[in-house]
């Protein structure tokens, strides 16, 4: 399709404008910084690639265009292309943000996925304003975050990025004066000309600390900010949905957040003790100045005067307290504030908070007491006059104190079972426990609950393991139980992994005099093999007395995890998402059997093999029993900024994130009807599905060598992009090498393998088996079903079979074949999955997808063939060039941006 043959709908010309707009700029500033032969350089390629997406006669230019640059002007060039993409990403969230604004400027109809959507559904359902109010307090949608970026943006880069999404949102404003509109339009300009002028990526390698500072840069900048918005947003469904009689109604705490950073272990040597105890730190001291800060501006804001108004005893009686406490403070209150008995009082909460970050006696124990003190105010604000007077911006500090308290995020912890495994056969002195099976180890470890570990001062491993479980403990103790979150077991394979953290926790200390284990314990189940025995290892545990007593001291609730990365890894995504679904409708059974709530805790990445894709649909779409009032879920990479960069988006997906948990715990799924067949047609998909992507991933020994000269797999292992290795193990297999790099690597080559093969193969075995018009029917019927070809479609509209045929010239010609097999598999999968849509071109029924990808592709294979040619270049001198090597490092962020989706 032609360019010029790309429409915009009268909704999104607005779209186009800001897309042209920065794009100017951002050509503007290339010829001033680099001058007019770099940007005709630029110009060239660009002309070039659309001719190429033309099909026209000049097609052909690209290719030597772009071959044998020096280094530096190929880095400087991808550079260009990436900085083209920032902005568009930019302009279509910033749309996101003024399409949303529309709809809730039009009273007519609620905006689909929101919050007041969800709402109005469940009235019209049956649901009264009191059984709403009962229902909401189930609700609980936990995002956490990981370090598992891919994209790791400076923080410097983020708040140029949010600078200019904040310019194009006053951009809004039809009132704006010409002077107005160039102050805005230089403040763009300037922020586009420091990135570029701006290292993207430090030498040195990203360290857990890097890590943990990227993350809290959007929880206090952005996420902090939109929480109380998201309350007044439930607030405003309920009074629209249900009348005035609404607005008595106090909504429940409904979000809390989570992290990673820091506290995850598996394969990386970094992460321990100590960095659970400095992340919990940093945490405390962030957000405690947070509150500080807003304490300082109320103190500024709350003028009232007794004699002018009221004000309750309870404030007169705290003031005269915290003079006590905090005399200087008093002392330095100005004679004429005397009679400002809430300025006085916010001062003093603010000289509490200091000693609270000092640790020193007088500081408050707890954020209770924070809180209480606050709500205080806002008493005495309500019986006062003062809910036009300070009442709005009080209740506001009041939600996010409830939401973070004085950790902010609840910090996971998670190891990889072996890891546990060899320090408990160190414990037992059992030199064969690895060698032992799940069921044996699980009887040892029952008979052996009150045998004391041997002497293990000398195993590093083991004196590592128990002094994360005293860091555990301490950190409890001192930042309260919400600090850390559940204790997170990789590569969960038995009953065993399970009693074995338990048996370490107690080896270290972390039982209480009556045996209690204050703890949640989570097994992590990745593979498909994993996932089918979750079931058996369940019910293995719950026959187990000592672990039935512990799950009646956590309220008789157990969180399980389940990965989308390995199973997808493991089995392509076809017998994954079947594999996720059936085992946890059988893990429901068994634990209502048991009388035992379940969480799930989904391990979603960014990427649609790794679980990602539109999380609402997917929510929307989970069998019945599984959702049970609560999501918790990953949320990683390049998905953070994407999500949580701009407060209008963060806003947006938290109302879908819990709107969708809503309508899924109270309206599931419909269940095909059984003359579908639904569960045979999907068996059937999964094991064929399954067949064919193993047998081209590990059963044919070439494709390790085409993977790794066929994609840019070894530069993306030497980007130090995290603090954690990208292999979980030595040892150039599949196997050991994470989903992440594994994923980034295919996505990178534009083949997107891990998204979609085998996939064709189990379709087209369904249609042959069952006809073309069940499988139509099941894609009408069954919402699972329909996600699974959705996701396919986005991931095959996203792959490049031409461009791919590039980096196959990489490979050897005896594993070359491999593309041809590829190529041919994508061409059979994508018609298939058309059969089945009945559309004539993928993503017609997603319109605005769609031409995003449409538009992008020009923009993205320049950088792509410059990848191409720079890792030929770069191997030919025996990976030695660092000057390649760094642009190649330009080329995958590049190539990132312009993507979105990647690791």
């Amino acid at each position: 399709m032609r360019k010029s043959e790309i429409v915009f709908d009268d909704k999104d010309l607005p779209l186009r404008e800001d897309v042209s707009l920065l794009g100017r700029m951002v050509g503007e500033m290339l010829r001033e910084q680099e001058g007019e032969d770099f940007y005709a350089a630029v110009e060239r390629a660009r002309k070039a690639a659309i001719a190429r997406r033309e099909g026209t006669p000049a097609s052909d230019d690209l290719v030597p265009l772009l071959a044998g640059l020096p280094a530096e002007d190929a880095m400087q060039l991808v550079r260009a292309f990436a900085s083209y993409f920032q902005v568009v990403n930019l302009a279509e969230r910033t749309h996101r943000i003024r399409r949303r604004r529309d709809y809730q400027r039009d009273h007519s109809e609620p905006q689909r996925r929101g919050i007041h959507d969800a709402i109005r559904q469940l009235a019209i359902d049956g649901m009264t304003l009191r059984e709403m109010e009962q229902y909401l307090s189930r609700l609980l949608y936990e995002p956490v975050f990981t370090a598992h970026p891919t994209e790791a943006t400076r923080r410097t880069l983020l708040e140029k990025q949010q600078l200019i999404s904040r310019n194009l949102i006053r951009r809004f404003d039809p009132s704006r004066t010409p002077q107005e509109e160039n102050a805005l339009l230089a403040q763009m300009s300037a922020e586009i000309t420091s990135a570029w002028q701006t290292l993207e990526h430090p030498g040195a390698g990203m360290t857990v600390r890097d890590e943990r500072e990227n993350v809290l840069f959007f929880l206090t900048d952005v996420i902090y900010r939109v929480i109380p918005p998201f309350y007044e947003a439930v607030e405003d469904a309920l009074v629209r949905v249900y009348g005035p009689e609404a607005e008595s109604v106090r909504v429940p705490l409904m979000i809390r957040f989570a992290s990673w950073v820091g506290g995850d272990m598996d394969g990386n040597p970094n992460v321990g003790a100590g960095t659970i105890r400095a992340t919990l730190a940093e945490q405390r001291r962030q957000i405690i100045s947070c509150y500080a800060r807003e304490i300082a501006t109320l103190s500024r804001r709350l003028s009232q005067s007794v004699e002018r108004v009221g004000i309750n005893s309870e404030i007169i009686a705290r003031v005269d307290e915290y003079d006590d406490l905090f005399p200087e403070t008093a002392a330095a209150v100005h004679l004429r504030h005397g009679d400002m008995y809430y300025r006085r009082l916010l001062r003093l909460i603010g000289a509490r908070l200091t000693a609270t970050l000092g640790e020193e006696e007088t500081g408050y124990d707890n954020a209770r007491e924070f809180f209480d003190d606050i709500r205080m105010i806002a008493r005495s604000l309500r019986d006062n006059g003062g809910q036009h007077a300070g009442l709005f911006v009080v209740r506001r500090l009041l939600r996010r104190v409830e939401t973070f308290g004085f950790h902010m995020a609840t910090l996971d912890v998670r190891q990889d079972a072996l890891v546990h495994r060899s320090v408990i056969g160190a414990g037992l002195g059992r030199d064969d426990w690895l060698e032992l099976d799940a069921a044996e180890r699980t009887r040892i470890l029952q008979a052996s609950w009150d045998t004391p570990p041997t002497d293990l001062s000398d195993n590093q491993e083991a004196c590592d393991t128990l002094a994360v479980f005293r860091a555990i403990a301490d950190s409890q103790a001192f930042y309260g139980d919400n600090a850390i979150g559940p204790y997170i077991i990789s590569m969960t394979q038995g009953a065993d992994d399970v009693l074995s953290v338990m048996l370490l926790a107690r080896w270290a200390g972390l039982e209480d005099a009556e045996d209690r284990l204050n703890l949640d314990i989570a097994p992590l189940l990745e593979t498909v093999d994993d996932l089918r025995s979750g079931p058996q290892i369940f019910a293995s545990l719950l026959d187990d007395p000592r672990y039935r007593r512990h799950l009646e001291n956590r309220q008789s609730r157990q969180i399980v995890m389940v990965g989308y990365s390995d199973s997808n890894k493991d089995s392509g995504i076809a017998a994954a998402r079947a594999a996720l679904r059936s085992g946890q409708e059988a893990l429901v059974k068994v634990m209502q059997r048991a009388g035992v709530e379940l969480t799930f805790f989904h391990g979603r990445g960014g990427t649609i093999s790794r679980g990602g894709g539109k999380v609402h649909r997917a929510v929307l779409a989970a069998p019945k029993g599984t959702v049970n009032g609560r999501l918790r879920v990953t949320e990683q990479g390049e998905i953070i900024n994407a999500k949580f960069g701009l407060r209008g988006i963060a806003l947006r997906i938290l109302e879908q994130a819990v709107s969708a948990t809503a309508l899924a715990t109270k309206l599931p799924a419909a269940t095909p009807p059984p003359e579908l067949e639904a569960d045979e047609i999907m068996a059937l998909v999964a094991r064929v599905g399954r067949e064919t992507y193993r047998g081209l991933v590990y059963d044919n020994p070439d494709l390790v060598r085409y993977f790794r000269q066929a994609t840019p797999i070894d530069v993306i292992e030497r980007m130090q992009i995290g603090s954690r290795p990208a292999s979980r193990r030595s040892g150039d297999g599949i196997e050991n090498l994470r989903a992440i790099p594994w994923v980034f690597a295919w996505t990178q080559s534009r083949l997107v393998l891990t998204g979609w093969y085998g996939v064709g193969m189990g379709l087209e075995a369904a249609e042959t088996e069952y006809g073309l018009e069940r499988l139509q029917d099941l894609a009408r019927e069954w919402p699972f079903f329909a996600n699974l070809l959705d996701d396919v479609e986005m991931v095959l509209a996203k792959g490049d079979m031409e461009i791919a045929a590039h980096y196959s010239q990489l490979a050897g010609e005896e594993v070359r074949y491999l593309y041809d097999q590829i190529s041919a598999s994508f061409a059979r999968t994508v018609a298939v999955v058309l059969r089945i849509s009945g559309e004539e071109q993928l993503l017609s029924a997603q319109p605005v997808l769609q031409r995003s990808i449409r538009l992008r592709n020009p923009y993205t294979d320049p950088m792509s063939l410059i990848q191409v040619d720079l890792l030929r270049r770069w191997r030919l001198g025996g990976r030695k060039d660092e000057q390649l090597l760094d642009a190649l490092f330009a080329s995958v962020r590049g190539i990132a941006q312009a993507l979105q989706n990647t690791g």
